[in-house]
C-alpha cells in the first residue's frame, strides 16, 4: 500500500522519519511530503500542487495529514483518486471558510499556552519558540527528542489560515480521524466532534500529545494498520 504523510503547521518531511521505517516493516511504500510552509507566496493552492507532484507515480494512496495538513487533504482528493483520508489531529476544512474564520466560530484549540514565543518574520511568515513549540506540541517527549523536533521547526507563513477553503464539497472518499487523547495544540473534544458530525464515523484514538509519529511511531503504526491495509 502507497502511503503519502503531509504535515502541519511548523514542521517538514522529516517529522515522519521514525514512524515512516514502522510503517515500511508494515509492507507499505511511504512518502513524505515538504509543505512550502515557509513561502510567503505559497497558500493552500501551492500546498495542494506540491502534493500532487509528489504523488504522480503513485495510483492507490492513502493520504494521512497531521493538524493543518488536514485542509489540504480533502482538496486532494477533489482532484485525483484516492484510497482513504487519514486525519492525524487535523483540522477539517469547511469549503469558503478559512481556518480562523473555523477557529471563531468552533472551539478547536486547546488550551492557551503558559508561554507566548511567536516571532514576526515579515510577510505574514512567523517562528515558534522553543518552549511554545515543546509545551503545544512535544510535551510528552523526552528532553532530547523534544530538543531535536523544536531545533528543526521551520517559519510558517499564516497566509494558509486565512485562506478561505477552495473546497467545493466534501469528497466522497472512506475518511478517518485519530484523536491524540493529551493534545494541547488542537482539542481533543473537537476532533471527536468533527469525526462525528462531519465525517459521520467514530474516531479512533492514541494516548499522548500532539505528535505520536515522534513520541509513540509503533504504537501510531499499528494503530493505522488496519486502516490502511
Amino acid at each position: 500500500m502507497d502511503i503519502a504523510l503531509v504535515h502541519g503547521s511548523y514542521h517538514g518531511a522529516w517529522c515522519w522519519e521514525l514512524l515512516e521505517p514502522e510503517l515500511i516493516a508494515r509492507g507499505h511504500r511511504v512518502r513524505a511530503v515538504d509543505l512550502p510552509i515557509s513561502d510567503p507566496g505559497a497558500g493552500l493552492e501551492a500546498y495542494v500542487a506540491t502534493v500532487m507532484g509528489a504523488l504522480e507515480d503513485l495510483r492507490d494512496v492513502t493520504l494521512v495529514g497531521h493538524s493543518m495538513g488536514g485542509l489540504v487533504l480533502p482538496l486532494i482528493a477533489e482532484r485525483r483518486p484516492v484510497r482513504r483520508l487519514v486525519f492525524l489531529a487535523a483540522f477539517l476544512p469547511r469549503s469558503g471558510m478559512s481556518l480562523n474564520e473555523q477557529r471563531r466560530a468552533e472551539a478547536m484549540d486547546g488550551p492557551a499556552p503558559k508561554t507566548a514565543q511567536w516571532t514576526a518574520l515579515g510577510d505574514d511568515v512567523w517562528q515558534i519558540g522553543p518552549d511554545t513549540a515543546t509545551e503545544l506540541f512535544f510535551h510528552d517527549a523526552p528532553p532530547d527528542l523534544a530538543a531535536r523536533a523544536v531545533a528543526r521547526l521551520r517559519p510558517q507563513c499564516y497566509r494558509v489560515m486565512d485562506e478561505p477553503s477552495p473546497l467545493r464539497s466534501w469528497p466522497d472518499v472512506p475518511s478517518l480521524y485519530v484523536v491524540c487523547r493529551d493534545d494541547r495544540a488542537l482539542s481533543p473534544a473537537y476532533g471527536r466532534a468533527a469525526a462525528r458530525e462531519r465525517l459521520g464515523i467514530e474516531p479512533l484514538e492514541i494516548d499522548g500529545a500532539h505528535s505520536p509519529f515522534l513520541t509513540r511511531p509503533a504504537e501510531l503504526a499499528a494503530l493505522l494498520q488496519p486502516l490502511v491495509a
